[in-house]
């Protein structure tokens, strides 16, 4: 076992410091975890939209179904029950595992049934199809979260989190692709049933590393006295810590100028004469890879530069992407302007995504995991899609595209001002929960990863 080890030390010892931590055993689960992560949300997003289209589907009805992804905004509501209910037989392999196998297989019998259910039989069987499929997959989000973060140790998280979500776009855009291809060829039927599968890296993932090393239970009680223990503990113990408060502003506040700009682009692509092919070379196609370029410069940001740093670059850079594009508003039509735009938009995109998931992910409690995570991932994102549906298109006819994307640049910078007093008065360090923290725990992590890798 020893020379097994000291080989996989000298390999690893042989590559640049910053892919070493992307070739450990944990970030790379993390891969295999967003992989499934991404998938269901492609079936009810892009995918069944061209679905509808295809079979005859009136443009009014196709939009109304993005109330579906409200289930992965609310999954709160319910992450509760992955921490506190224990299940029965299946519980014995673990907490986290065993759930994962249950809202795995949720995913794919409520896939399973969206392939089934035919559009031209009336659209409310497809409503309800879509419906559980977002309430399968926003389940399925809340386990396959916790399950990372406890797997991760606090150096990995930033790593983890960017192999996550490499995962994360491979699997929905991968779903998306595979759904065309097979419909192509078969029937949509057939190509849902297809992408089902989706969900086995995650199940697979979680039966091959096993539970958590550094899960926690929620309560020493056992049946409903833990369930109930359970609904109230995760809030209780995090608004218990010393500036709580001040880092909920901060969650709340942090993304609103990134999210105003983000969902304006195609407005402002569209306005300014772009052409589809135009849109789909330099925004899709430039935006994609320069989006999975700054995961990874996330991730080694992180691995150098620590928490505190990483997240205010990464806080900074999302703020003067979007001034990037009150420059190409004021420029008009350029290409170069476009893809210069979109690259550095997508690589602050990454990065930020990385750097803040990681802040995020140490702010958790062990004990209560699933819980807190959902409640701070639906706080971050809530308020601008709130704004954004309901005042970017007003703000823009008001104000102009120049003057809009000025604002939202502006909007950026109290979540930045807000981070640096955090930072200052050391709040950053104190909020952060169990999750964030080096401990007995994860000594039996780093035991368990020699132990995965001198077995492989």
């Amino acid at each position: 076992m020893a020379t097994t080890i000291e080989a996989e030390r000298g390999w690893r010892s042989a590559l640049p410091a910053g892919l070493r931590p992307y070739t450990e055993s944990a970030p790379i689960a993390a891969f295999f975890l967003g992989v499934s992560s991404g998938f269901p949300y492609a079936m009810i997003g892009a995918t069944l939209t061209t679905r509808l289209k295809q079979d005859g589907i009136d443009k009014s009805t196709i939009t109304a179904f993005t109330l579906v992804f409200l289930a992965y905004n609310f999954k709160f509501l319910w992450a509760w029950i992955m921490d506190g209910v224990r299940l029965p037989i299946l519980g014995r392999l673990g907490q986290r595992v065993s759930w994962m196998l249950v809202t795995g297989a949720a995913v794919i019998a409520a896939v399973v049934n969206l392939a089934l259910a035919d559009p031209a039989n009336g659209i409310g069987t497809v409503v309800t199809a879509a419906i559980l499929v977002g309430i399968a997959g926003a389940s399925f989000d809340i386990v396959i979260d916790a399950y990372r973060i406890e797997m991760l140790e606090p150096r990995q998280l930033g790593v983890g989190s960017g192999m996550s979500q490499y995962g994360w776009r491979i699997g929905s855009a991968g779903a998306g692709a595979l759904a065309l291809v097979v419909a192509a060829r078969a029937d949509w039927s057939s190509a849902y049933l297809a992408c089902a599968a989706l969900a086995l890296p995650a199940m697979l993932t979680a039966l091959l590393m096993g539970e958590p090393q550094r899960h926690r239970e929620p309560t020493e009680k056992k049946g409903v006295a833990r369930t109930i223990e359970a609904v109230w503990r995760p809030f209780f113990e995090f608004f218990a810590r010393q500036g709580a408060f001040l880092v909920l502003l901060f969650i709340l506040l942090h993304k609103i100028g990134d999210t105003l700009a983000n969902l304006t682009f195609r407005l402002l692509f569209d306005d300014l004469g772009f052409t589809n092919d135009e849109i789909a070379i330099y925004d899709v196609g430039v935006g994609f890879w320069a989006y999975l370029i700054g995961i990874f410069i996330g991730g080694v940001l992180y691995s150098r530069l620590g928490l505190k740093r990483s997240v205010m670059i990464s806080l900074i850079l999302m703020a003067v992407s979007n001034f990037s594009f009150a420059i190409l508003a004021g420029a008009g039509h350029s290409n170069l302007g476009m893809a210069g735009a979109i690259g550095f938009e997508n690589t602050a995109s990454g990065i930020g995504g990385v750097c803040v998931v990681a802040y995020f992910s140490a702010l958790c409690d062990l004990r209560f995991t699933a819980a807190q995570y959902a409640l701070i991932s639906a706080a971050a994102s809530i308020v601008g899609r709130f704004l954004t549906g309901t005042t970017a298109g007003a703000l823009i006819d008001a104000m102009g595209y120049v003057n809009f994307y000025l604002m939202t640049t502006a909007a950026a910078v109290p979540g930045i001002i807000l981070f640096w007093i955090m930072m200052r008065s050391g709040l950053v360090d104190q909020s952060i929960g169990s999750a964030g923290r080096a401990g007995e725990g994860d000594a039996r992590a780093d035991q368990a990863d020699e132990e995965v890798q001198s077995g492989s």
